[in-house]
């Protein structure tokens, strides 16, 4: 048995901690939060206790902690946990500054215990399937990809205060699923984004909506457009065309239910938003995090996963400024 402690208690934290719990290999032993009194609604919930973080990196008895505190804070923690000699699942993004999640790379080289960045999405059962077929070679070779994510409605503008943008905070998801459909990293980025949502999103010098296009070494290309608002659910849809044929992950709509008339044919929207759409993909996440660790294995996303999509979200940032396609060369991809 598996005992964890869960460093952050925020919304994506309960998430979390009903993951941990479910899993009969693991059990959430302790919680911490810079606010204590949001730790120990979270912990007393599920019978843990309520701790500093060091309390818990310091503690030998943890096996593993789960990282889900402010971004500006994973690189450290990372660190600190595996020099303590315990596993960790870190959510998404591993930090905001690109050079520093390198040198959180260098740090925890030759260090045993398993790095896992939760990139939730590889787990979604739809889309896992799609990567199968496309493994499988049902549809050929692939060449031009479309990855669709729109948020229900924007974020609160304290959020996206700290968010670190768009491309580091949302369209990072995006960034690792095309990684990981296409099996390789992209030679060129082209991006585009503005502000025509949310005035306030703009004034912190961030965009609401944006486009990015991604090329490949073999000419391949990949489109990923981002929406922080789409008015009628979480739009969640992938599209991949191969030189055989074509796969697409629809929506997952609020009910299957298709109402045909004189009028028209009238269908459910889709979800609501990203706990509903991937309540699944996150059980699923942990179990192959605690799978990882009990047998050794290297974990299914490494940190190296994750600093791969965070220079994706950095060249978008400076195509997106400066309105010219930049090269991952560049980046020493």
């Amino acid at each position: 048995m598996l005992r964890i402690g869960l460093l952050g208690a925020g919304r994506i934290s309960g998430v979390h901690a009903t993951a941990i719990t479910a899993n009969p290999n693991s059990t959430l032993v302790a919680v911490s939060d810079k606010f204590p009194e949001v730790a120990a609604k979270l912990a007393g919930a599920y019978a843990a206790e309520t701790r500093s973080t060091e309390e818990i990196i310091a503690d030998p008895s943890v096996d593993a902690v789960l990282i889900a505190t402010p971004t500006d804070t994973h690189s450290d923690l990372i660190e600190a946990a595996t020099a303590a000699g315990k596993a960790v699942l870190c959510e998404k993004p591993v930090d905001l500054d690109l050079d520093r999640a390198r040198r959180c790379q260098t740090a925890i080289t030759g260090r045993k215990l398993p790095v896992m960045i939760g990139f939730n999405r590889r787990f979604d059962s739809h889309f896992a399937t799609f990567k199968a077929a496309l493994a499988n070679g049902e549809i050929g070779q692939p060449e031009l990809l479309s990855i669709t994510s729109f948020d229900p409605a924007p974020p609160p503008i304290e959020y996206a205060k700290t968010s670190g943008g768009l491309f580091r905070d949302m369209m990072i998801h995006d960034f690792d699923m095309a990684n990981f459909i296409m099996g390789e990293m992209p030679v060129r980025l082209s991006a585009a984004g503005s502000s025509i949502i949310v005035p306030e999103i703009g004034a912190l010098g961030d965009v609401d909506t944006a486009v990015v296009t991604l090329t490949y070494s073999g000419g391949q290309i990949a489109v990923i457009k981002n929406s922080r608002r789409s008015g009628y659910g979480y739009d969640q849809r992938i599209e991949l065309l191969g030189s055989q044929g074509l796969l697409q992950a629809a929506n997952v709509p609020e009910n299957t239910v298709i109402k045909s008339s004189g009028s028209g044919v009238v269908a459910a929207k889709p979800v609501d938003f990203f706990l509903e759409r991937y309540m699944q993909s996150y059980r699923s996440e942990w179990d192959a995090f605690v799978e990882t660790v009990m047998s050794g294995n290297t974990p299914p996303i490494t940190l190296k996963d994750g600093v791969n999509a965070l220079m994706l979200a950095e060249a978008a940032t400076i195509s997106r400024e400066t309105n010219v396609p930049v090269s991952l060369d560049e980046f020493g991809k």
